[in-house]
C-alpha cells in the first residue's frame, strides 16, 4: 500500500512539473480568446492533456525498443520546441498588434468593423496541435525516468500526468480569460510574448 501511494504521489509531482509550460500556454490562449466557451476550454485543456500523457509513453516505448536512436534524437527536442512556440507566439503577437492598431483607429473616427475583423481571435485546431506538441515534446525524455516501470504502471503514470495537465490547463485558460477581458486588444500581445518566452525557456533548459 505504501509503495502504491508513493507511486501515485511521484506521478502527481511529475505531472505538475510537466504541466507548467502547458499552463503558461493555456494562460496565453485564454488571454487571446477571452470569450472562449466552457466546452472549448475543455477541448483545449484536453489536447494538452493527451499530448502530455502520450509523450512519456512514447518515450518509454522508445527506451525499451530503440534506446540508442532515441538518445540521438533527444538533443533536437529543445530546438523543435523553440521553433514551434516561436512561430505561434510571433503570429499571436502580430495579431495583437493589428488588433491594437484597429482599436486606435476607432479613436480617430474609423469604422468599428475594422476592429471586429482584426480582433476576432480564436485559436484554431492546427495552432492548438502545434502548441500541444511544443509543450510536451520534452516529456519524451520522461521515458528515461519511468523506464524501470512495466507497461501497466507506465500507462497509469501517463494517465495521472494527463489528468493533472487537464486540470492545470483548464485553470490557466480561466485565469487568462479574466486577464484578456481586462487587457482588451493588448491581451494577444501579452499572450504572444508569453509563448515566445516559454519557447526560449524550454530551449535554454534543454541545452544547458
Amino acid at each position: 500500500m505504501k509503495e502504491e501511494l508513493i507511486f501515485i504521489f511521484n506521478s502527481i509531482l511529475l505531472g505538475l512539473g510537466l504541466a507548467m509550460d502547458a499552463f503558461s500556454v493555456s494562460l496565453a490562449n485564454g488571454m487571446g480568446e477571452p470569450r472562449m466557451r466552457t466546452h472549448k476550454m475543455c477541448g483545449v485543456a484536453g489536447v494538452f492533456a493527451v499530448f502530455q500523457g502520450l509523450m512519456p509513453m512514447i518515450g518509454w516505448l522508445c527506451v525499451h525498443t530503440m534506446a540508442q536512436k532515441f538518445t540521438a534524437f533527444a538533443p533536437f527536442i529543445p530546438w523543435i520546441a523553440l521553433v514551434l512556440l516561436g512561430y505561434i507566439g510571433i503570429k499571436m503577437l502580430a495579431e495583437g498588434v493589428e488588433c491594437h492598431r484597429a482599436t486606435k483607429a476607432i479613436e480617430v473616427g474609423n469604422a468599428s468593423e475594422a476592429v471586429g475583423k482584426a480582433c476576432r481571435q480564436s485559436i484554431g485546431l492546427g495552432a492548438l496541435l502545434v502548441q500541444g506538441v511544443a509543450t510536451s515534446i520534452d516529456a519524451l525524455t520522461v521515458g528515461f525516468t519511468i523506464a524501470e516501470y512495466t507497461w501497466l504502471p507506465a500507462l497509469l503514470c501517463a494517465l495521472i500526468i494527463a489528468v493533472i495537465t487537464f486540470l492545470i490547463c483548464f485553470i490557466g485558460i480561466a485565469i487568462g480569460k479574466r486577464f484578456g477581458v481586462a487587457l482588451s486588444g493588448k491581451a494577444s500581445i501579452f499572450g504572444g510574448v508569453i509563448l515566445i518566452l516559454i519557447g526560449i525557456e524550454i530551449f535554454l533548459k534543454g541545452i544547458l
